[in-house]
């Protein structure tokens, strides 16, 4: 299996990656001889393979990193129209919206009410963005993933489990 070799003075262990487009990369400390790390990726087939199927099924939204200021404005606007829409369709209220870049999380509701939101949603098809404001408007009803909250996403987007498979299946690529 190829792999690309990455050797790093500030690593103290070997780190498997599988990147978008299903290259394996092993990052080394220096003292790892070829062998070792021969062995490790061996001793890894199996993750890895997963991990290069899941690359294969992906859609790769490719976006300017230069551009992040506009998707950032265009997140904001965006936020704030699904988020007056759904509100008044469940007859809750918010303080609150920011936009953030955030790695692993597309949105988040405080208990105080303050909705946050990852600027990609303006990169997104607009049915999986609805998707992740209903959610965090449902989580002001139920602040918890209860079977009641999936109730309360279930009334504004039937088809949520869908849509929560496309958006786990996105990747993004910055140039």
């Amino acid at each position: 299996m190829p792999y690309d070799i990455r050797v790093s003075d500030r690593a103290r262990l070997m780190r498997l990656t599988v990147d978008l487009e299903g290259t394996v990369r092993v990052t080394v400390p220096r003292r790892f001889s070829q062998r070792a790390v021969d062995r490790f990726v061996a001793r890894h087939r199996n993750w890895i393979e997963k991990h290069r199927r899941r690359s294969r099924m992906r859609t790769v939204i490719t976006a300017e990193k230069a551009h992040i200021p506009q998707y950032k404005k265009a997140a904001l606007a965006l936020a704030e129209e699904l988020c007056e829409r759904y509100a008044s369709s469940y007859g809750v209220t918010f303080k609150k919206i920011t936009i953030r870049a955030q790695k692993s999380r597309w949105g988040s509701c405080s208990r105080e009410g303050n909705l946050s939101f990852n600027y990609k949603i303006a990169l997104l098809p607009r049915e999986i963005t609805e998707y992740i404001v209903i959610h965090e408007i449902c989580h002001l009803i139920r602040f918890d993933h209860s079977r009641g909250f999936w109730r309360e996403v279930e009334k504004a987007a039937l088809d949520h489990m869908i849509r929560r498979r496309r958006l786990r299946n996105l990747a993004f690529s910055f140039r």
